[in-house]
């Protein structure tokens, strides 16, 4: 568990972190530099948790090494999915990164979102539904790491 205790604002009590895959932890479907050894550290504290439409097909095997539970979606209604996935973790224990427009439910009801804005861009909705804007990944796994950076950041 990771306590972050917002000046003027809530306690956060994160149990879990769920982050989207393309966008957000990858970039056409290949994880970007960094990310695996940062999720792992992360994972002596948090449940680690992917959940993707997997559009290139490379989840599986990009994050074998990677201490997480991994979670394809299929059909429609990808937002909604991705609702009820954290739901059922428990919302006010959940820490969400996330960057397109079927993330937005997802970040919105999230103890704590983080919307990240890299090669793939944002969806400015989505953006909107965020505690937290970072340029990229590991900067927001680092804030994760060291949760005083939070606390700064969302100070009232």
């Amino acid at each position: 568990m990771i306590k972050i205790e917002i000046p003027g604002g809530k306690t956060i009590e994160a149990e879990h972190l769920v982050l989207d895959y393309n966008g957000t932890l990858a970039i056409d479907g290949n994880l970007m530099v960094g990310v695996k050894e940062q999720l792992n550290n992360l994972a002596s504290n948090l449940t680690i948790h992917i959940i993707t439409a997997d559009t290139f097909g490379k989840v599986k095997e990009n994050t074998k090494e990677i201490n997480c539970q991994c979670s394809i979606l299929v059909g429609q209604s990808h937002q909604e999915q991705k609702l009820k996935y954290i739901e059922k973790l428990g919302i006010d224990k959940v820490i969400a990164i996330g960057n397109g427009l079927n993330d937005l439910l997802m970040l919105k009801n999230a103890a704590l979102a983080i919307v990240l804005i890299q090669e793939e861009g944002a969806s400015a909705k989505t953006l909107l539904n965020a505690d937290i804007i970072c340029k990229n990944i590991n900067d927001a796994l680092d804030i994760i790491a060291k949760p005083l950076r939070i606390k700064a950041t969302l100070r009232n």
